[in-house]
């Protein structure tokens, strides 16, 4: 919590009454929201995907979008009325008084422009560049307060270049360019491992320090109980419960609530299922003669997935050769997890993509089912592609955005002949928590958890039995990540399908992993059984992992005597 003196009488930078959007469909996305925000406080909003928390956040900098219907009774900016402003006149105010970190960073950064431009737009457009050696200067600093590698170097290089991590973090470093006086930050945490998240965070809390006000949208409720000095809960677009955060979380009134807490994955919610409402065991099964994926391989008892002394070196635009994996070694069983876990740059989604053979490695191997793999020419795997699928953790970068969702999941369907494609896909959709009457819309009319529950049904649609899971959970809020790792947990358990799971959130790890890989500098530091790894770590660095996690920080509220 802040510990700035802030006199709870001061005027409100931001002050909200009243606010209405529609998008032309039977309900309002958000209905009657309202609040204030002083300056040196911080306000979380969290809820469920499509519940108006981001819809919220864009009206308040004027990016609703033209099909939008906005109503407000009042919005004040330090006192002047805002809620009419045209276009040109946003422009002025968005970078410079209020700062914007939107949640899908491949799609807010221009994919022709290198980095360092998209961070300095911001200072060039409001005419506080300064000379060109300033403003690149300036830009290098930025990259650096938020935690990015390299900063020189990440600089010149295009988003895809970047790892999901080091992309959020640029967003970041943009927003805060001109030191506005309000963030407003959209998941910012999203794609970050838990030691760079801590120090974003520790840089949010220097910037509340100063007096600046913040508003945080996350389904990440550590992070919000650590930020927020005060919570609104929002469900189908309504606040269901506000008040400050010890008490809204340290004493939830609403039962909404209480369900986003209770589906927080941990140690302790190992081998439980973390949702009420997930979906019936087995419901992917769609005909009686599915067989069980040890014997879609084969019947093969051993190691169903070996990785042996695998490296893998990139060049990057200044033309030295680093290397990512290094002597990377590993086998998954069959119905087992594998957690692989480390900071973003470690190596982590450059061993999935081996694992994949999207990519070849200079040196090792890779074996499934006791046969060569990696080794292969591409023809040669493909009659055995749909044995290992994937949940990739930018969905959009891997959707045709012209196709609707239905052709998207249905494509995958296509490929299995697992059944009648219409009816499968309103199964997958089912399964992942998502409303069929979503199946017409393109991915641009999704929010980010929805798109990434598309990018689920299309994985599991092949009936794999290797799926690669590369961050398929950290675009979802917590009770629709309940279902997922349920789901996940279900195919795992009673098909054989076996997992490998990486992600930069270590209590989602530990809640579904059976063993863990723990990765730096592309170097496999230490690897265990899940408890051992997490709760007697041996390794320096998995200690420094394990410290950085943030917890629910809330204190019980005070029972009047």
């Amino acid at each position: 919590m802040s510990t700035l003196a802030v006199d709870r009488d001061e005027a409100p930078l931001i002050r909200l009454a009243g606010l209405r959007v529609s998008f032309g469909g039977p309900a309002d996305a958000v209905c009657d929201v309202s609040f204030a925000l002083q300056p040196g406080r911080a306000l979380a909003i969290v809820g469920e995907s499509g519940s108006g928390k981001s819809v919220t956040a864009r009206t308040l900098v004027g990016l609703t979008g033209g099909r939008a219907r906005v109503g407000v009774d009042r919005y004040e900016y330090r006192g002047r009325d805002v809620s009419a402003l045209h276009d040109r006149e946003w422009r002025r105010l968005r970078g410079k008084e209020i700062g914007f970190v939107t949640q899908d960073a491949l799609v807010s950064l221009d994919q022709l422009r290198p980095v360092g431009k998209e961070v300095g737009e911001g200072p060039r457009l409001h005419g506080e560049a300064g000379s060109r050696a300033q403003l690149r200067a300036r830009v290098v600093s930025l990259l650096r307060d938020v935690g990015v590698p390299e900063p020189e170097l990440k600089a010149r290089q295009l988003p895809h270049e970047l790892s999901g991590g080091q992309r959020q973090r640029a967003l970041i470093a943009a927003a805060l360019a001109l030191d506005p006086a309000l963030l407003i930050a959209d998941e910012p945490t999203t794609a970050l491992d838990v030691t760079i998240q801590a120090q974003v965070l520790e840089l949010l809390e220097a910037t509340r320090e100063r007096g600046k006000a913040l508003i945080i949208i996350s389904h990440d409720l550590a992070v919000v109980s650590r930020m927020a000095d005060d919570v609104l809960v929002m469900r189908y677009g309504e606040v269901v419960e506000r008040g400050p955060a010890d008490a809204v979380f340290g004493d939830p009134q609403h039962a909404y609530t209480r369900k986003l807490l209770d589906a927080v994955p941990s140690a302790h919610s190992r081998g439980a299922r973390l949702s009420p409402s997930s979906a019936p065991r087995l419901a992917t099964a769609s005909s009686d003669d599915r067989t069980h994926v040890a014997e879609r391989v084969g019947g093969f008892d051993g190691p169903l997935l070996r990785a042996t002394g695998l490296f893998k070196s990139f060049r990057g635009p200044d033309r030295v050769s680093r290397t990512v994996v290094q002597d990377v070694s590993f086998e998954l069983g069959v119905g087992e997890t594998l957690g692989i876990v480390g900071e973003s740059g470690s190596g982590k989604s450059t061993t999935a993509r081996l694992v994949l053979a999207l990519e070849r490695p200079d040196a090792g191997t890779v074996e499934l089912a006791g046969k060569p793999w990696s080794q292969l020419a591409e023809r040669e795997r493909r009659s055995r592609r749909q044995d290992v699928s994937v949940i990739y953790q930018d969905p959009l970068s891997s959707f045709d955005p012209r196709w609707p969702i239905e052709r998207i999941v249905r494509d995958s369907v296509d490929k299995s002949h697992i059944g009648d494609g219409r009816a499968r896909v309103g199964e997958l959709l089912d399964l992942v928590g998502l409303e069929r009457s979503l199946r017409h819309r393109r991915p641009l009319e999704l929010s980010g958890g929805q798109r990434q529950r598309v990018a689920i049904a299309r994985a599991i649609a092949v009936d794999p039995a290797v799926l690669v899971c590369d961050e398929p959970v950290s675009a979802l809020d917590v009770s629709i990540q309940a279902q997922v790792l349920d789901l996940l947990a279900d195919l795992r358990d009673e098909l054989g399908v076996s997992l490998l799971f990486i992600s930069h959130d270590l209590g989602v790890v530990h809640h579904l992993s059976d063993r863990v890989l723990v990765m730096k500098d592309g170097i496999v530091v230490e690897q265990g059984l899940a408890d051992d790894v997490f709760l007697r770590p041996q390794h320096p660095y998995t200690q420094h992992l394990v410290a950085a996690v943030p917890r629910l920080e809330v204190e019980a509220p005070r029972v009047a005597a």
